[in-house]
């Protein structure tokens, strides 16, 4: 999670107003992530972008929520060098991204 509010400041153990969301998807919660979470998080009004790691496959699945408001998929696959996190402005590779990982 980022979070760039200062609000988020004024405790170490909790943060309540994140920008980025990033999570690694397992079998097990991969349905619970991509839906009930999602749907939580998107009444989030300082959540800018939610980001789902694929573990079976070089995969980003990145949300974003655009000036209307309305949310919109953006995929990145491992056939492309690199992936953008635009919420945080970061550009990365697939290839760090990945580094030492089996499928």
């Amino acid at each position: 999670m980022v979070t760039c509010d200062s609000r988020d400041t004024q405790s170490q153990n909790q943060k309540r107003f994140p920008k980025l969301i990033i999570e690694v998807l397992s079998k097990s919660v991969e349905g619970f992530d991509r839906g009930d979470k999602f749907a939580d998080y998107q009444q989030l009004e300082s959540l800018e972008e939610y980001v789902l790691v694929n573990t079976k496959c070089q995969r980003l699945d990145c949300f974003r929520r655009n000036e209307e408001g309305i949310w919109f998929l953006k995929s990145y696959s491992g056939e492309q060098d690199k992936f953008q996190l635009s919420s945080i402005n970061f550009e990365g590779k697939f290839l760090d991204l990945y580094e030492d990982v089996a499928f």
